[in-house]
């Protein structure tokens, strides 16, 4: 799991980069939203901040998704925006991993198993 974390905060540090890299050179546009970085990686941390981190990572993934449906956008040629649809993508797949993680912990919490 602190694998795991350690990868969702490198990869929002990059996501982060690219965001503001994009909102400077099409500043019109308004940036991409903030997704909020772990404090640290672990288990405590997560349980506590994941589900707002999720949030964020969604109005994200709309927001590229929205410039990626715009037949006439130049946003979408600029190697910044490919930056930061490739670190939404990467941070998806985190994601995806860390809920199933927590899914299965809670389970096993609850029916009186053990985790580490």
């Amino acid at each position: 799991m602190v694998q795991l974390l350690a990868s969702f905060i490198g990869t929002s540090n990059e996501y982060a980069l690219a965001r503001l890299e994009l909102s400077f050179r099409h500043e019109r546009m308004g940036a991409a939203p903030v997704i909020e970085h772990l404090s640290d990686a672990s288990e405590q941390t997560l349980r506590a901040q994941w589900g707002r981190v999720e949030g964020q990572l969604e109005a994200a993934y709309h927001f590229v998704k929205h410039f990626e449906m715009q037949d006439s956008s130049s946003i979408r040629l600029d190697p910044a925006f490919g930056w930061l649809r490739r670190s939404i993508r990467e941070l998806d797949q985190y994601a995806r991993a860390v809920r199933w993680v927590l899914t299965v912990t809670e389970r096993e919490d609850y029916s009186g198993g053990r985790h580490e």
